[in-house]
């Protein structure tokens, strides 16, 4: 059989970057290479340059196999690219060319297209796979495919005064127990700029004046949330996860203007914002909440974007 044919099958690439990533327009180099453990014939080795998306999710059903069958399927496909090169082709019309046992190396090229392709991303109803796959076709025979996936990155513009600003904001309620009610509850945060990459750390300033007669207590938390479309977006699935949270110092009863200074780090791993996808999208927010007892939370929310590029904040306007 032709696996035992061939071994060792490596696709090297060329790092563009230390993060090992592509991005639209990148002109791709490398090599590939592979043992023969005897003579084989082979028609062509041909490359293909893939990037595409796939969501699917299911409601209904259950337990037995008549409510398993009651689901309802839902899913979608998106092609961004597909292209085709060949790295070695035959020119003997009959039989294909002849290789002979041991290492066998070739280099290839390959540009990617230009255009706003989201970043790669695996979620929990959907994924966006980039992947360069190489085809070794025989005469009369299936060809053999090896498959390498590759991680795009779809560059922002950080240079856009948007994510570059401040964000603050507050809020205030009052605790409220049969007839009476306390003394308001007064929360005050802000974040120097909107944009962040994985691994960075937000730092939240925050000022909290409690006027009631119970403890409060603070905490930070990046929320993401994907949503999954199906074409045109008719129906859609959304997931919700907390990736890190940070809990501050608890602010005491009749305590005013207390000055607190809370940092979040963002997982490494944490995957860019994508917005750019019609049937996928990736969005975080910082929750800033005070918790009581009996009561709701008191929170201020922060829309953030994940970026691979970092993002600095705006100057002052005064010095």
């Amino acid at each position: 059989m032709f696996q035992e044919t061939i071994k060792d099958f490596n696709i090297n690439f060329n790092a563009l970057n230390e993060n090992n990533s592509i991005s639209q327009g990148d002109l791709m180099t490398g090599h590939i290479s592979f043992v023969l453990t005897k003579a084989t014939k082979i028609d062509s080795i041909a490359m293909a340059l893939t990037g595409r998306a796939n969501v699917h999710w299911s409601t209904g059903g259950g337990g037995s196999r008549k409510r398993r069958r009651s689901r309802t399927h839902y899913s979608a496909k998106l092609d961004f690219f597909k292209f085709k090169s060949v790295i070695v082709h035959s020119n003997n019309a009959v039989g294909g060319m002849q290789l002979q046992p041991g290492r066998h190396v070739y280099p290839f090229t390959c540009q990617l297209p230009h255009g706003d392709f989201p970043s790669t991303f695996r979620g929990v109803n959907g994924h966006i796979l980039y992947s360069l796959t190489v085809s070794i076709h025989r005469c009369w025979r299936m060809a053999k495919d090896f498959v390498t996936e590759l991680n795009f990155v779809n560059h922002i513009d950080t240079n856009l005064p948007e994510l570059q600003a401040p964000l603050s904001g507050s809020n205030t309620m009052s605790l409220c127990c049969m007839w009476c009610s306390s003394g308001p509850i007064t929360m005050t945060a802000s974040i120097v700029k909107k944009a962040f990459v994985p691994g960075e750390t937000v730092n939240i300033v925050c000022e909290f004046s409690n006027a009631s007669s119970q403890t409060t207590t603070p905490k930070v938390t990046l929320q993401q949330k994907q949503v999954f479309y199906t074409n045109n977006k008719v129906n859609k699935k959304m997931v919700s996860k907390n990736l890190a949270s940070v809990t501050g110092r608890p602010v005491e009863a009749h305590a005013s203007r207390v000055h607190a200074g809370i940092a979040l780090a963002i997982p490494a791993a944490a995957p860019l914002t994508i917005s750019n996808c019609s049937i996928i999208e990736v969005d975080y927010i910082i929750k800033v909440s005070l918790s009581t007892r009996l009561s709701a939370n008191l929170t201020v929310l922060f829309p953030i974007v994940l970026c691979d590029a970092p993002v600095s904040a705006q100057p002052p306007l005064y010095l």
